[in-house]
């Protein structure tokens, strides 16, 4: 055995460190509270009263529309509150769910917020009472103002909502033909009854000619699904479409499927078929489950990896076989890596993980406007294989993604629905998935020859924005131009000019991408920007008569490669968690030198860690580090779960949070003194989404729940610590306690989706009393939509945490193990 290979060891999967405590949030000091304007009360209050009076008549005809069509899911009329410029709405308190006002989207307009309202018939006079008591400025018997203040001095007017006022979407995605027919994502409420709510929708519409598709995405509180019809076809059936919360622009390509042209022809595939030992047919051998575009399973390279069996396809008339010459070429990255490396080593290759494939789009990915519903046929897809072989262990893989990026981090029904699917959101989270999802990619060649100013301008695809998703984007350390005129773009290390950023998402969106791995590079020269065989990665060829390899690149090539480390770490782990999966994968990645120098100033901010991430994300994961921990590289796995909701009294509150207890090689720390060594903390965790424009606006309502990390503090003691992050303890919570200023990102920034990591450097004197770790929840839909009856649920979460020393003759994992054995 290898001298290195004695060296790993299976990193430690340490039982029962957690200890529940009863857990509530500390209000937060300081905040600022929303500006609200004054107004002209008695001028003001008149202004919106005579509005709400000229809707009457408004909803009389709505009433009257909605009766004669036979509606079953509720009369009434959507209206819209337009908000003051400027100035923040008070647009939550605009829903009452006692009365069955429902607010159903908000958008901004320019400096305005727009929030449309459904009001069931007989329902104006609530809001008629709201003004009134404005006007009168009412009081409550200890005097306070109950007056509405807040709300109506942040509205400017309220009027019917028309048929725009319903599009959540960028607004130049709105044809200026209003008889122009295409394809839109309409976004339906529950109401109590999804499938009468979808009925009377279809009823409506029908009337006027449009189409409506039957495929459609279920979420807790919105139904997806698509229509083909004009604006003028719709607007003729307005007033009677209470029972629409928003409408988008579908989206209607999938850019990973442009063909890759084969350049090389490679004479050695039998030889390399020689070497390879492949996995067993066995329940038991991880599977990567390729949602792709079919493939040729008869290819000398895959067939020895998948069966007939392990083909499916969302529509049979489409076939299971590969026509865009993706799914197969992503099939063999997924299984062997890079040929270049393979072929060119001459050693011995075992591959001990299988295959499968799921056609999820039409013949080279074509959709020509029909009814195809991605949230849908992705759904579809995930369940074929699940059929068929319902206990296997797999990974989902998917370089299926929108051609644009207009979502800009916001939820999608195509985002939304990979993230249910993830956490099992139908199953009440029994079976979660691992997704590893490519971020999109950049094919102009216009925008390489901007590089790396590019890579910041266009943004990540759909549905790459999912919270749950392993999301992908491409670095390069592909350089070899060869014996010509042209530069490679970008440089050893640096990220592929074909990858894509969350560089100017919102701040409160996710971290993505989550990881890099190798996507090839392009070159350039004096007249432009070109792809070239010798920087992109080689595999099979669907056609593989006569040439069986072509080049293949981007972040396609990079979610393959990204699986395939997936599947190793579950031969190795084979027990543990899909959470954990993607934490291992996101913990052992580094930054290069060029990634580095691209985004880092020489003394970096949080800010620029921050900037660096929404662009290389935790940089390339390593094999080695996900796989083994080394005497002087400890890694310590957790998997565990918190109650992080309760019902208590008349409203839903915070329940519980874990203080664990880590068995810490605190004596070798010590020993160590002034060393510098380095702590990295990933806590993972599946949300599960409820998407609607309400939610995306108030960006903290998608999720149903998030966890936050905290490490107890060297002159803290653990009274002290639980203190800070708990407002349930007894100990006063001390303002002056001891700062941590050694974290890259800190709390404020690295608490973005459902994968937060942070890493820590300092002292083995100063790290070592700092054994000690707390999760905790904060805010998510489980608790503030009680209606949805949530809030009782667990929420599991995977911890890793590692400690990194230099080169020492102190043996930190044996400190550790031995401890273990103690208690034991």
């Amino acid at each position: 055995m290898p001298e290195k290979r004695k060296q790993q060891r299976s990193h430690l999967i340490l039982q029962q460190t957690s200890e529940p405590k009863a857990y509530k949030a500390h209000q937060a000091n300081g905040g600022v509270k929303p500006f609200v304007p004054n107004l002209l009360r008695q001028q003001h209050g008149a202004a919106l009263q005579a509005q709400l009076q000229a809707l009457r008549p408004a909803a009389a005809s709505a009433k009257a529309f909605q009766e004669d069509v036979d509606v079953e899911s509720g009369l009434g009329l959507q209206i819209q509150f337009v908000g003051q410029p400027d100035v923040e709405m008070a647009f939550q308190s605009l829903g009452d769910e006692r009365q069955k006002i429902e607010l159903l989207s908000v958008r901004q307009n320019g400096n305005q917020t727009i929030a449309n309202v459904f009001v069931p018939d007989g329902k104006l006079d609530h809001f008629e009472k709201v003004v009134t008591e404005y006007l009168q400025e009412k009081k409550d018997k200890n005097g306070d103002p109950r007056d509405h203040r807040n709300l109506l001095n942040t509205i400017e007017s309220i009027r019917s909502a028309e048929l725009q006022a319903l599009w959540t979407d960028d607004l130049d995605l709105l044809p200026k033909d209003k008889a122009e027919q295409f394809w839109w994502e309409v976004w339906l409420p529950v109401r109590g009854s999804r499938e009468a709510v979808v009925n009377d929708f279809k009823k409506i519409v029908e009337m006027t000619g449009c189409e409506v598709s039957e495929a459609q995405a279920d979420f807790p509180e919105r139904t997806v699904l698509l229509m083909r019809g004009s604006q003028s076809q719709l607007s003729q059936s307005v007033l009677g479409l209470n029972c629409v919360a928003e409408l988008r622009r579908a989206k209607e390509t999938a850019d990973s499927f442009d063909d890759l042209a084969a350049d090389e022809q490679i004479e050695w595939l039998d030889e390399l078929i020689e070497r390879t030992d492949f996995a067993p047919v066995l329940r038991s051998v991880p599977r990567i489950c390729l949602l792709d575009s079919g493939v040729n399973r008869a290819h000398p390279l895959l067939s020895s990896l998948m069966k007939e069996a392990d083909t499916h396809s969302v529509n049979p008339a489409w076939g299971k076989h590969d026509e865009a010459n993706h799914g197969t070429g992503m099939a063999a990255l997924a299984a062997y890596g890079d040929l270049t490396d393979c072929l060119a080593s001459g050693e011995p290759v075992t591959i001990r993980h299988r295959l499968e494939s799921v056609k999820l789009l039409p013949n080279h990915g074509a959709n020509e406007g029909g009814a195809n519903l991605h949230a849908s046929l992705f759904a579809e897809g995930v369940s074929r294989p699940e059929i068929s072989h319902s206990h296997r262990s797999r990974i989902f893989n998917s370089a299926v993604s929108a051609e644009d990026y207009r979502d800009r981090g916001r939820p999608s029904s195509w985002s939304s629905k990979l993230d249910s699917l993830a956490a099992d959101a139908d199953n009440g989270g029994e079976f979660p998935r691992l997704f590893v999802q490519s971020a999109g990619n950049i094919r102009d060649n216009n925008s390489w020859l901007l590089y790396p100013d590019s890579l910041s301008t266009n943004l990540i695809h759909d549905p790459g924005q999912a919270w749950n998703a392993l999301t992908v984007g491409a670095c390069t350390n592909k350089v070899d131009t060869g014996p010509t005129d042209y530069l490679p773009i970008a440089k050893v290390g640096g990220l592929s000019p074909f990858t894509t950023t969350s560089a100017t998402w919102d701040s409160a969106w996710p971290l993505k991408p989550d990881v890099v791995f190798e996507g090839g590079n392009a070159a350039r020269d004096r007249f432009g920007a070109a792809g070239m065989s010798s920087l992109n990665l080689l595999t099979a060829r669907h056609e593989f008569e006569p040439r069986r390899f072509c080049t293949f690149n981007a972040t396609s090539a990079a979610s393959a490669l990204c699986s395939r480390m997936a599947a190793q770490i579950l031969v190795e782990y084979p027990a543990i968690w899909p959470e954990t999966v993607r934490a291992l994968i996101v913990h052992s990645a580094e930054w290069s030198e060029a990634m580095r120098d691209s985004y880092l100033p020489r003394v970096p901010a949080k800010a620029d860690y921050v900037n660096l991430i929404r662009h290389a994300g935790w940089g390339e994961p390593k094999l080695e580090r996900a796989l083994w921990s080394v005497s002087n590289s400890l890694t310590l796995v957790i998997e565990d779960q918190l109650h992080p909701y309760k019902k208590g009294k008349g409203k839903i509150e915070t329940r519980e949070m874990n203080l664990h207890n880590i068995p810490w090689p605190k004596d070798e720390l010590e020993a160590l003194q002034e060393t510098e060594v380095e702590m990295t903390v990933t806590l993972s965790y599946f949300i599960e989404p409820n998407p609607s424009a309400r939610g995306s606006t108030s960006k903290y309502h998608y999720p149903s729940h998030r966890l936050r990390f905290d490490v107890k503090r060297s002159l803290e003691s653990t009274d002290d610590f639980i203190a800070r992050v708990n407002a349930a303890a007894e100990q006063p919570n001390d303002a002056a306690a001891p700062k941590d200023p050694h974290w890259l990102l800190g709390s404020g920034n690295r608490n973005k989706g459902s994968i937060h990591q942070d890493v820590w450097k300092g002292t083995a004197a100063d790290l070592a009393s700092r054994g000690v770790l707390a999760v905790y929840p904060g805010m998510g839909w489980w608790r503030t939509r009680p209606s949805l009856k949530r809030y009782d649920l667990p929420a599991r979460y995977s911890l890793v945490i590692s400690i990194r020393t230099p080169e020492t003759d102190v043996d930190l994992y044996a400190a550790v193990e031995n401890k273990l054995i103690i208690e034991v």
